[in-house]
């Protein structure tokens, strides 16, 4: 039996094992790649550790334990509140919100987890306050990283359209990032109906200025209202609701009563189901919070301009702030999602051995070697989405493109057509819980919906790459338009 066999039948075991049993995924696929490694590669233990991902560890840590200190001081909360004036309180919009500011993050140049590392712990700390389905915030954010992932000057787009430029194939980079951003915004359609966005349309948050007249703040979906004595001090929400309360009864009413500062600055009201949610007054601009709000500037414009290390960069912040802020720092460290970065590393590291003993090549060469090249060219895209459903999709990329050079050059395939259709079967699985993007969205959920959310990732993320290839194959290949 090959190595390559042998490293394939590892990773089934590891799904497996983990899946039936209590054991850690990420301990057990450490321990498979050890064993592998040792008794059938003869690889020293340096090589193996070589596998581990370092930078993916520190992007976890780094980001997860920075916007901990930016919610202990606020800044989240501060965020929140602002973002609710933007649209308007309509909580319908705030996913859209989030996808088109990821996917302006990545189209400019962002790596997509970095622009994932940004986005999702502010897209999750709104769907935690207000109710939205963390699964259907974060599958924005990936889909709107991977939308933009493919302009000409994004990353993924500067690595695909060199590798067909340094292969003598024509390109359409512009075409390229129109389909991969029309495909995202019907998938996240798609995703808005089936995780719950129905039930957003129509709930709306009003926020009262501090020169609102009394009763003028009330919720988009009818059926509420906010009074105040004009003073900024006592706010009272009350609601009527002609459905069954948990007492049996119908057409009884909720009260919510908040204090207010003197001076104003608004009182959130959001009604979801029936029931009267009165939030904080808005949080003022300190110290602490202007210098979260600074780093978290230097972060974007660090990774944008600079193309300085998103995990590096979020450490030092944290350190900084740590310094001048210690109370803001207090029980943050134990708020890093360590059991998800051990699982996303551990699989990792079990693939990169896969990577390093020919696995991956094994695999592109053997269907580069079907003599029906539609056959190929599909199995090629069912390739790239699920090892880059587990591995980087930058390298997926640089390695299955040329292994495509066959079926494009006997022009019997489109070239456009397929590489479109691998570009975004290889992307749109950044979803699933063991890429880095679906592994930040795990990390920044709610710690009680954390188990749910990995789970849900997870089958969402093998159904894209089932899915996706055939559903591009037969859009992008089969009819041979380009």
């Amino acid at each position: 039996m090959s190595d390559h066999v042998i490293s394939i039948i590892g990773l089934v075991l590891i799904f497996t094992v983990a899946t039936v049993f209590s054991v850690h995924m990420g301990a057990l696929a450490i321990v498979v790649a050890f064993v592998v490694g040792t008794v059938f590669v003869h690889e020293t233990a340096d090589d193996i550790f070589a596998g581990f991902p370092g930078d993916l560890f520190v992007v976890l840590v780094g980001v997860t334990f920075l916007f901990a200190i930016a919610k202990n001081n606020g800044t989240v909360a501060w965020l929140v509140h602002g973002s609710m004036r933007v649209v308007r309180g309509r909580i319908a919009l705030i996913p859209w919100i989030m996808f088109l500011v990821t996917a302006v993050l990545t189209a400019v140049g962002a790596v997509v987890p970095a622009a994932v590392a940004l986005v999702a712990p502010i897209g999750l700390g709104f769907a935690k306050r207000y109710r939205i389905n963390p699964l259907l915030m974060g599958l924005f954010i990936i889909n709107g990283a991977s939308a933009g992932g493919f302009s000409p000057i994004s990353v993924f787009g500067s690595i695909t359209n060199g590798v067909m430029s340094r292969n003598d194939l024509p390109g359409n980079p512009a075409l390229l990032f129109l389909c991969s951003f029309l495909f995202n915004v019907a998938l996240s359609l798609i995703v808005f109906f089936l995780f719950g966005g129905r039930t957003l349309l129509g709930r709306r948050e009003t926020v009262a200025g501090p020169g609102a007249p009394a009763g003028e703040a009330r919720d988009g979906a009818g059926g509420g209202g906010v009074a105040g004595d004009g003073g900024g001090r006592t706010v009272t929400a009350a609601l009527s609701s002609t459905s069954s309360g948990p007492s049996g009864t119908s057409g009884s009413s909720a009260a919510a009563t908040a204090v207010a500062p003197a001076g104003g600055g608004g009182l959130a009201v959001a009604v979801p189901d029936g029931r009267a949610t009165v939030e904080e007054p808005p949080l003022t601009l300190d110290r602490a919070r202007v210098l979260t709000l600074l780093g978290l500037l230097s972060l974007v414009v660090g990774s944008l301009f600079f193309d300085l290390n998103v995990g590096l960069m979020a450490l030092t912040v944290t350190v900084v702030l740590s310094l001048v802020s210690p109370e803001s720092a207090k029980g943050a460290v134990d708020k890093c999602a360590w059991s998800t970065v051990l699982l996303v590393c551990g699989i990792v590291t079990f693939v990169s051995l896969m990577e390093r003993i020919g696995t991956i090549d094994y695999l592109g060469e053997g269907v580069a070697s079907v003599r029906t090249p539609l056959l190929g060219a599909l199995l090629i895209c069912l390739i790239g989405a699920v090892v880059s459903a587990f591995a980087s999709t930058t390298g997926i990329l640089g390695a299955l493109i040329p292994l495509a050079v066959p079926f494009l050059l006997g022009g019997e395939v489109g070239t456009v057509g397929l590489i479109v259709a691998l570009a975004i079967s290889a992307s749109v699985v950044d979803s699933s819980p063991f890429s880095t993007s679906g592994a930040l969205v795990v990390a920044n959920s709610p710690e009680e919906r954390r188990d749910t959310v990995f789970r849900g990732l997870m089958v969402w993320g093998l159904a894209m790459a089932v899915a996706v290839p055939l559903v591009t194959w037969g859009v992008f290949v089969v009819p041979g338009w380009f």
